[in-house]
């Protein structure tokens, strides 16, 4: 008989074998479970420790206020910037009122670009702080303070630029330190942000931040280059205003800007008591002390005149430029003002020369009675203006003027050419400064509309019995047929001419040439001694 304690004896060793062998089972299953394979995850699902990943979008400096509020002020500073840019951009065509300035306004705007790219990258990167930036923005604002020292410490530039060039370049200067406290904030919001949600700062970059470093350092590294070039052009403007006029600068146009006016020799008087007509001079594409200074001075120091006065014309040399649009006829009213002022009165020999003829044509019309002859060398005719106020012509001329503050070619003279501040007040270098620039796109912008209506009128104003003398290239008369026949109907502007020459392999300045020379002084003495 089976025993029932050994019966149940049994049964339990048998479970407990069979317990014992599923025990095992599942620990070797549990074992395989937890060994590594391909698939198996290197960072477990979660964090049990109380923070989050680093990877998380929850781990943002943007979670912080202060580090929004940067943000949003930067934006309002951007728009503020831009409406300032584009109000910069519009008076360079028509003077708002209160924003003209005595120089180009390039400078103005150049400084108004750089701030508003510099907060433009400081918006596209905000949040990916970094050394190399912050490092450029404090460059770029040492410069900039540099600059601001300039303009306020040189009177003449100061002057220049006025109140809206000083609030321009303070402007930049100040968002450029803005720009430099943002990317601190923004980096210690991004740390103290890590430090809270994920317990450490975060020193790795992804591939997408390293290239959003890279791009923002390279704009910046191209922005310092500009700041420098800036910088090196406003020391160059600071040289050229230690230069003196050799005559006086009058105030024009309600105070506007001022007018350089020059006049050699004394006033002297015929038999019968009057005076002697003195020889006002006008010049032609670039300023009368770098052109026809030389020939008008030799004719006064051989007694063919007693007495002449020159001017620039506003932007050239030592005159400011004027608000736009600035016409041929304001140009000449601006004269007639700065003649008044220095207490220069007539009778007038005119001589011009160029496009010089046209300022020269409608100052006679307005003087007639002070106009005792008129003396054209191979002047421009007011049909031919369209060359002058052509579009493509305005574009380049802008072009150049907004790239002018760089003034890369002005720095290459100095340094390699040697030019002298001479050479870019008015002489060959001229050319390269944004006031001849302005000058010139003021030119053009009316030429073909103001200018050439104000030139008309004169034509029919013009007294028929004022004496003419006209000198013509023989190089431009031979190329251009047009040329040729308009200069014919110059010496038709009154009935009174003395003399029309064409003198041979002479260019365009005629007194270029040993012949021309000798023609043009011949030609002033029969115009001054006419009757």
């Amino acid at each position: 008989m089976v025993s029932l304690w050994g019966s149940k004896n049994g049964e339990e060793q048998q479970h407990g074998a069979d317990g014992d062998h599923d025990e095992n089972d599942n620990r070797h299953q549990s074992r395989q479970n937890r060994e590594a394979h391909e698939r198996t995850r290197l960072l477990p699902h979660q964090r049990n420790d109380g923070f989050l990943d680093p990877d998380d979008p929850a781990v943002s400096p943007y979670n912080l206020f202060s580090v929004r509020a940067v943000r949003y002020v930067c934006v309002l500073f951007l728009i503020i910037s831009f409406l300032w840019w584009v109000l910069l951009l519009v008076s360079v065509f028509v003077s708002p009122p209160g924003m003209h300035t005595r120089g180009s306004g390039f400078f103005d705007f150049s400084f108004t670009t750089l701030t508003v790219g510099n907060l433009l990258i400081g918006l596209l990167f905000f949040s990916t702080p970094s050394k190399a930036m912050e490092v450029s923005s404090l460059i770029i604002a040492g410069l900039l303070l540099l600059d601001m020292i300039i303009v306020l410490a040189v009177q003449r530039l100061r002057s220049e630029e006025g109140l809206v060039g000083i609030v321009t370049v303070i402007w930049a200067t100040v968002m450029a330190l803005y720009n430099v406290m943002s990317d601190r904030v923004v980096a210690w919001g991004k740390k103290e942000e890590e430090e809270r949600l994920t317990g450490r700062q975060e020193t790795r970059r992804t591939i997408r931040e390293w290239c959003a470093v890279l791009t923002a350092t390279i704009v910046m590294v191209i922005y310092i280059i500009i700041t420098i070039l800036l910088t090196a052009t406003l020391l160059l403007r600071s040289r050229d205003a230690s230069l003196k006029p050799p005559g006086e600068r009058f105030f024009v146009d309600g105070d506007k800007y001022k007018l350089h006016l020059a006049c050699v020799g004394n006033v002297t008087y015929n038999a019968k008591g009057k005076r002697n007509p003195t020889v006002l001079v006008e010049s032609g594409e670039t300023p009368f002390e770098d052109t026809m200074d030389d020939w008008i001075y030799n004719s006064y120091r051989n007694g063919t005149i007693d007495r002449y006065c020159y001017y620039d014309r506003p932007g050239l040399a030592w005159s400011d430029n004027a608000p736009s649009p600035h016409s041929a006829g304001m140009t000449s009213d601006a004269l007639s003002e700065a003649l008044a002022r220095a207490g220069e009165e007539g009778p007038w020999v005119l001589v011009s020369a160029g496009i010089g003829s046209i300022y020269s044509r409608i100052f006679s019309s307005r003087h007639v009675r002070d106009v005792h002859g008129l003396f054209l060398i191979d002047g421009l005719h007011e049909d031919l203006l369209h060359r002058i106020g052509s579009p493509a012509r305005g574009f380049v001329l802008w072009g150049r003027g907004v790239i002018s503050p760089l003034g890369y070619d002005r720095l290459i003279g100095a340094i390699f050419k040697g030019r002298t501040r001479e050479d870019r007040v008015y002489g060959k270098s001229a050319y390269q400064a944004g006031k001849f620039i302005k000058a010139k796109l003021q030119e053009n912008l009316v030429a073909n509309s103001l200018t050439k209506n104000e030139v008309s009128q004169a034509r029919n104003i013009q007294t028929p019995r004022t004496p003419l003398v006209v000198v013509s290239s023989g190089i431009e008369v031979r190329k251009d047929n047009e040329w040729e026949r308009k200069q014919e109907d110059l010496t038709r502007i009154t009935d009174n001419l003395l003399s029309w020459d064409v003198v041979n392999k002479a260019p365009h300045q005629v007194w270029l040439t040993p012949e021309g020379r000798q023609i043009l002084e011949r030609r002033l003495g029969e115009l001054v001694r006419a009757k």
